[in-house]
């Protein structure tokens, strides 16, 4: 079984920074890429940014470029997120996503972490 384990939500003010991180646990497993995703009460979850793991190359959604960047670190199966410049309306849950490959497993899994919130004041 793998989990997602996300960390580094909390309260920060406009203008200030957070960094996110989602480690994938569990047994063997391949990773194809990894992400972040956010929703807020009422809405549809939005891609925030998207990492592959062999290559490294990111994507971006417009309203989080230049301030949020995204990193991983494969031997820890870790991917971060970097926020920097926080604008309130940047508030909201954010999850980490993975597509990933159990062992022994023929088919590709998209699995989601619980959240994290993300309060910025003003």
């Amino acid at each position: 079984q793998v989990q997602l384990l996300e960390s580094g939500g909390g309260l920060v003010q406009a203008g200030g920074s957070l960094r996110l991180s989602c480690a994938a646990s569990g047994r063997t497993f391949s990773i194809s890429d990894m992400g972040w995703y956010r929703q807020t009460p009422g809405q549809e979850r939005e891609r925030v940014a998207t990492v592959t793991w062999s290559g490294g190359s990111t994507s971006y959604a417009d309203s989080v470029k230049g301030r949020f960047t995204i990193s991983r670190d494969n031997a820890k199966n870790t991917v971060y997120l970097q926020m920097n410049s926080l604008k309130p309306e940047d508030t909201a849950i954010y999850y980490c996503n993975a597509q990933l490959r159990p062992a022994a497993a023929a088919s590709w899994y998209s699995y989601w972490g619980q959240g994290t919130q993300v309060t910025v004041s003003s």
